[in-house]
């Protein structure tokens, strides 16, 4: 199957009427959808997000809003951005190509600006950055964009199922580990009280005084967890979405029972599994050795289901021209989605952090949700003004301008 882009096409930045409307939708709702997760961490302490009991209460509403949340969102939409992320590799090197033009040196120089902004991201702003390891899997697989989907979706699924594999051992080995490591994961898993209490205080506090602590979390993701768990995933689901690319998933071509059988499968299939994760897990009273290496991996797996769910869902829209009107303004939230990105982590930690409102630990999850949905009203009205009068978004701007080492036109015509 031929993806390539036409002939007839520029090498720098795509331009308006290059652009794949359905992946600018679907990246714009992984955008909106994944503050539904995020809002957790930007709110809490950091144990609540992996361990739903460690902090606040989860009874009645508020144990509806984080089950609804695990099930429809956690993981699924980090799923869909790797995947896009991994489809825009090949896009953007496939249409260089095309040009008779080397794209070697644009998307190495476009990743090592991804990093530098991943950085500064984790380190002054939030731990939980996702663009340091965009990045850093970017370096490894645009090496792999030419094989054929076959052969990207087997090394794609290996690579997820590597990290699922390092689960499942430290499951195994955890018995055997030193006591002061096994109490270390105690302390990250259900934090005591003296604990609690001293996060709640740093991020109630100043923005030098979180800086320390910001820090050490952010470097012990960017090493540890990425190269035990997240850089697998991360990759594996990048190859996969340069798969689902050339099999030309993303681009609302293929059948309509292709998009209802995978919404089928995220329905039917994902969404038990990770239920009874659930229950295995509240089974085991979310012990740290059942719940975060074995229980997991319903969730783990399952996510991709749902992922491919949503996928379909998205794209079945797309395929309907009367909901063209509708998905503009989530189109333009996708074409905006590195400045949206960080524009949610600039609001929530202003609400939330102590040198915005100080609201960190004092919001319940459906105070959260409330938050999440004023957050989505906003960026879904301000990303099409933003781009009645401009052709990239801030952060769009200034990546793009970087990597092709020249000042992109800004205003439109």
């Amino acid at each position: 199957m031929d993806t390539s882009p036409p002939a007839q096409i520029s090498t720098g930045p795509v331009t308006r009427a290059e652009r794949i409307v359905s992946i600018d939708v679907l990246r714009g709702v992984a955008v909106l959808a994944i503050l539904v997760m995020n809002i957790q961490s930007f709110s809490m302490i950091g144990a609540a997000y992996m361990n739903p009991t460690a902090y606040g209460d989860l009874t009645g509403v508020n144990y509806a809003v984080w089950l609804l949340s695990h099930v429809l969102a956690d993981q699924k939409f980090m799923a869909i951005f790797s995947m896009l992320f991994g489809a825009g590799i090949l896009l953007m090197s496939s249409r260089r190509e095309a040009a008779g033009r080397p794209a070697a040196g644009v998307h190495y120089r476009r990743m090592g600006l991804l990093l530098v902004f991943g950085l500064l991201h984790a380190y002054l702003l939030w731990f939980g950055d996702i663009l340091y390891a965009y990045a850093m899997c970017g370096f490894v697989v645009y090496l792999l964009r030419r094989r054929r989907p076959t052969t990207l979706l087997v090394i794609g699924l290996l690579a997820i199922a590597f990290a699922s594999a390092v689960s499942v051992f430290f499951a195994w080995s955890m018995p055997h580990w030193p006591p002061e490591a096994v109490e270390n994961l105690l302390t990250f898993w259900a934090p005591q009280k003296q604990a609690v209490a001293d996060e709640l205080t740093v991020y109630r506090g100043s923005w030098f005084g979180q800086l320390p602590y910001r820090m050490t979390t952010a470097v012990f993701l960017q090493t540890f967890v990425f190269i035990t768990a997240y850089g697998w995933r991360t990759a594996g689901l990048m190859l996969v979405g340069m798969a689902l690319f050339k099999l030309q998933v993303f681009s609302a071509k293929r059948s309509t029972a292709t998009y209802l059988a995978m919404i089928a499968a995220g329905v039917f299939l994902g969404v038990p599994i990770i239920l009874y994760g659930v229950h295995r897990n509240s089974t085991a009273d979310w012990d740290v050795q059942y719940s975060m290496f074995l229980g997991g991996q319903f969730n783990y797996w399952g996510s991709i289901l749902v992922a491919m769910g949503w996928v379909g869902l998205v794209m079945l829209l797309c395929k309907r021209g009367k909901t063209q009107e509708r998905t503009c303004p989530l189109a333009a939230v996708g074409q905006m989605a590195l400045t949206n990105y960080l524009l949610q982590t600039i609001i929530c930690t202003t609400i939330f952090y102590g040198h915005g409102f100080g609201l960190f630990g004092k919001m319940e999850r459906l105070g959260q949700i409330g938050v999440v949905l004023t957050v989505w009203v906003f960026l879904l009205v301000i990303s099409p003004l933003w781009l009645r009068y401009f052709r990239f978004g801030p952060c769009e701007w200034l990546w793009r301008s970087l990597t092709y080492m020249k000042a992109q036109p800004m205003y439109r015509a």
